[in-house]
């Protein structure tokens, strides 16, 4: 049978992803329809399909994100970001305090507005981040901080293991400008160590302070932007001495705020969000 349904192209940072309203077009096969329609040459193109639903259990709305591969993913900050930007400018909610449900919890997104009664830009409680975690890392205690993995072509790569909700290994490089992240990222995201594969950030500190990442996101490859390995990159380098709590990250697609807060442990994230355009497409169900 042949459907049609409305969908919004946004971004975040970059990270670009197609978002639907299940509220008003469910959708039943998720995991092929991300594949098919992230492809950047016969469908719409993207990192992904998030889709948007009702909340339950003390959440307003809820989030489900699949990669462009059709895998499931747990979480993802820049998607969260447009999700607030498109709740309100669409009418769905005139709240400028929004719960989502993940499959990484309920997080909670503040909404900025500018003078016109758009969202200039969303902050995200992304909750705290978890350093140990057996079922993601398959040490001992499940941690790793400045530690050595085994990729799968044999190489060594030390870096800081940190869930934020997904997993996510940091490798701090001399110049991530040059650094071979299309080879090396594939290699460390099917690390045996990473039971459930992983996500890779690649960064630099500068001379400011500020971070440059780059990041071979598990089941999309490189992307240019990464919300929740924003916040991991940032709590690592907190984590091994090279910045305070509080960071500017840096990655292909744009900048974003990351504050560790030090009265309660968790990660508030900050940054824009953009619609790039609505459309319409038809497909086999």
């Amino acid at each position: 049978m042949t459907r049609k349904l409305e969908f919004t192209k946004m971004h975040g940072a970059g990270n670009d992803y197609i978002y639907v309203n299940t509220l008003k077009y469910p959708v039943a096969d998720p995991e092929r329809l991300s594949a098919l329609w992230s492809d950047r040459h016969k469908g719409i193109g993207g990192d992904g399909l998030v889709l948007i639903g009702a909340g339950a259990d003390g959440a307003d709305f809820s989030m489900r994100i699949f990669n462009n591969d059709g895998s499931e993913a747990r979480m993802c900050g820049n998607a969260s970001r447009c999700i607030g930007k498109y709740l309100y400018e669409y009418g769905l909610t005139d709240q400028t305090t929004i719960r989502l449900s993940t499959l990484s919890g309920i997080k909670v997104l503040q909404l900025k507005l500018d003078t016109h009664n758009r969202v200039e830009s969303v902050t995200v409680d992304m909750d705290l981040p978890r350093l140990a975690v057996p079922s993601q890392c398959a040490t001992p205690d499940g941690a790793l901080k400045e530690g050595e993995v085994e990729a799968t072509n044999g190489e060594r790569h030390v870096g800081t293991f940190v869930s934020m909700g997904n997993p996510h290994f940091v490798v701090f490089v001399p110049d991530v400008e040059t650094y071979p992240v299309a080879e090396v990222g594939p290699t460390l995201e099917f690390a045996p160590i990473f039971p459930e594969r992983c996500n890779i950030e690649f960064a630099t500190v500068r001379p400011d302070g500020s971070i440059r990442m780059r990041v071979w996101e598990r089941g999309s490859g490189i992307t240019m932007a990464c919300g929740t390995g924003a916040c991991a990159t940032a709590v690592a380098a907190a984590l091994t001495h090279r910045t305070d709590r509080s960071s500017d990250i840096v990655m292909d697609g744009g900048t974003l705020h990351i504050n560790w807060r030090e009265s309660d442990d968790r990660v508030m994230m900050t940054g824009p969000a953009t619609r790039v355009f609505d459309g319409v497409i038809e497909f086999e169900e």
